[in-house]
C-alpha cells in the first residue's frame, strides 16, 4: 500500500514510520499514513510564523481565487471524497456525500465573504471637541492558526478551519484526528495546486502529545479546536494570551409540542439522532414531548427508528453505520444497561454487535441518568413527557452543555420564547438540533464551547479590529 505523505512547507514528506487508518466497519486498512518527525513539526511551526509576514499582505483576489479553486476541485471529486469519508470514518455513504458536498460550499462561502468585505468608514466628527476626523476600521489576522479536528467530519470540519484561515490571510497547520486524517490530506492536495504561499496550509498527523506541545508554542497565536470538552477547556487554560475557539460536546434536547406536525417531527428525529450513529455533538439525544401527544409520538418515533437500516457504510441504502471503535460499542451498551437498571425502558434497540450499536430509543428516563446527563456520542435517544412548554424549556436547559436545540411548534410566540430562554448557541425551530447551514454562526455556551465558527464568524475569531484615524479631514 502506498504511504500517504503529509505536507510541510509545500513539500510532501514521509517522515519516520507510519500508522494504519482502519475502517471501523471491517477493520480493513484504508490507508497507511506517514508520521512527521520532530524536525518536521518544528519546521512547520517556523514556516507558519515566517509565512505570516507574506500571507497577511495578500490581496483579496489572490485569497479568493485560491478558495474558489479548492471549492471547484472538491466539486469535481465529490463522489471520490464521499467514499473516502465512508471508508475511513464509517459514515454511511449517503451522508458522506452530504458532507463532501457541504465542503464545496464551505470554501465557496469563504470566498464570497472576503470578496464582500467588512471594512468600515466611521465619521468621528460627532462632537465639536473631536474635530474633523474619520476612522477607517479594518480587521487583520491575529497570526498563525493551529487547527485540531475530530474524527466525525473528516473533510468539512477541517474545511471550517482551513477556509476562513486562508480567507483572512492566516497560515494554518492542521492536526487531524488519527482515526480519520485522509480528509485533511485531500484538502492539502487541492491547496497545493493554488498560488498561495506554500506555508499557508500544512498537515501534521501527529500524536496528541505532540499536538500538546504545538498548542503551547507561542508562534501559534490562535487555536481552533473541535473535540471533547475535557481537552478543549484544557487547551484554553494553557495560555491566557492565546486566542482559542472551542467547539465541544453536547447532549442536545429537542421539544415536540402538541401543535407540531408529529409525523414530520418523528422522521426528523429519527434522522437527527442516528444518521452519524449518534457521533455528532449536535445529534438529538434528549426528546421532550407534550404529555397529551406523548404516547402517540412515542409510537411514531419507535416505528421510524425501527425502519433505519444498519450496515456497510458503502451501501447507499444504509442509514446507520458503525461506531468508530469497538470499545465505544461496549461503553454505549454499558450506559444503556445502567439506565435500564435504574428504571429506563428500551422501546427499540439496546444491543451492540461487532462494530454496530443498534439504534436505540429509551423511555422512563430521569435527568440524573448518564444517558441524559452526559454526551453519549452513540445512536441512543431518550424520550420523556412534559406538562407545560415552560417545563420543557427547563428540561432542555437542565444540562451542563449548550450547543444546539430543536423545537417543533407552530406557535410563533413559543418559538421566540424558546429562542430567548434556551441557553444554547442555536435554536432550530421545526427541525432537529442536528441542522447546520455552513454559513451560520455555530458554537455553544456552558461546557459546549467558546466562540463561533461559520465562515464570517470564524474569520472574526481569527482576526482583530484595528482602526486608523485620519485627522483634520475636510469632511
Amino acid at each position: 500500500m502506498t504511504v500517504r505523505p503529509y505536507l510541510v512547507n509545500g513539500e510532501w514528506r514521509t517522515g519516520e514510520g507510519t500508522f494504519e487508518v482502519k475502517s471501523p466497519f471491517d477493520d480493513s486498512v484504508v490507508a497507511e499514513v506517514a508520521v512527521p518527525t520532530p524536525a518536521d513539526v518544528e519546521e512547520a511551526m517556523a514556516t507558519a510564523a515566517s509565512t505570516f509576514e507574506e500571507s497577511k499582505k495578500l490581496p483579496v483576489w489572490a485569497r479568493s481565487e485560491a478558495l474558489d479553486h479548492i471549492s471547484k476541485r472538491l466539486g469535481e471529486t465529490v463522489d471520490e471524497n464521499a467514499e473516502l469519508i465512508a471508508r475511513e470514518g464509517g459514515k454511511p455513504v449517503k451522508w458522506a456525500k452530504v458532507e463532501a458536498t457541504r465542503a464545496i460550499s464551505t470554501f465557496r462561502w469563504a470566498s464570497e465573504v472576503i470578496r464582500h468585505g467588512d471594512d468600515e468608514l466611521m465619521r468621528l466628527d460627532t462632537e465639536q471637541a473631536l474635530g474633523s476626523r474619520v476612522g477607517v476600521l479594518r480587521r487583520f489576522p491575529l497570526g498563525p492558526v493551529l487547527g485540531i479536528t475530530p474524527f466525525n467530519f473528516p473533510l468539512n470540519l477541517v474545511a471550517h478551519k482551513v477556509a476562513p484561515a486562508l480567507g483572512v490571510g492566516a497560515p494554518i497547520t492542521v492536526k487531524p484526528a488519527s482515526a480519520t486524517p485522509i480528509g485533511s490530506l485531500r484538502l492539502a492536495e487541492f491547496f497545493h495546486e493554488t498560488d498561495l504561499p506554500k506555508g499557508m496550509y500544512q498537515v501534521l498527523p501527529v500524536s496528541s502529545k505532540v499536538a500538546d506541545g504545538m498548542a503551547r508554542d507561542e508562534r501559534f497565536r490562535k487555536i481552533s479546536f473541535t473535540g471533547s470538552s475535557e481537552i478543549g477547556w484544557y487547551l484554553k487554560g494553557l495560555d491566557p494570551k492565546k486566542r482559542v475557539t472551542l467547539e465541544l460536546g453536547g447532549n442536545a434536547g429537542v421539544i415536540v409540542h402538541s401543535d407540531a406536525d408529529l409525523d414530520f417531527a418523528a422522521q426528523r428525529i429519527a434522522f437527527g439522532g442516528y444518521y452519524q450513529a449518534g457521533q455528532s455533538c449536535i445529534s438529538v439525544q434528549r426528546v421532550y414531548v407534550a404529555s397529551d401527544v406523548y404516547d402517540r409520538f412515542a409510537e411514531l418515533l419507535t416505528k421510524q427508528v425501527q425502519q433505519l437500516k444498519v450496515g456497510d457504510p458503502l451501501d447507499p441504502t444504509v442509514d446507520v453505520g458503525p461506531v468508530i471503535q469497538r470499545s465505544e460499542v461496549d461503553r454505549i451498551g454499558g450506559w444503556v444497561q445502567e439506565a435500564v437498571s435504574q428504571g429506563a425502558e428500551i422501546l427499540t434497540g439496546g444491543t451492540g454487535e461487532g462494530p454496530f450499536f443498534q439504534p436505540t430509543l429509551l423511555s422512563d428516563v430521569t435527568p440524573e441518568m448518564k444517558v441524559c446527563r452526559e454526551e453519549i456520542f452513540g445512536p441512543v435517544v431518550t424520550i420523556s413527557p412534559y406538562e407545560t412548554f415552560e417545563d420543557a424549556l427547563k428540561l432542555v436547559n437542565d444540562s451542563r452543555f449548550g450547543l444546539q436545540a430543536g423545537v417543533f411548534t407552530n406557535d410563533i410566540d413559543r418559538a421566540f420564547e424558546a429562542h430567548r430562554t434556551i441557553e444554547v448557541g442555536g435554536v432550530i425551530i421545526n427541525d432537529v438540533s442536528a441542522f447546520r447551514a455552513d454559513q451560520m454562526p455555530y458554537g455553544g455556551s456552558k461546557d459546549s464551547g467558546f466562540g463561533r465558527e461559520g465562515l464570517r464568524f470564524a474569520m472574526e475569531e481569527m482576526t482583530e479590529p484595528r482602526i486608523m484615524v485620519l485627522s483634520h479631514v475636510p469632511l
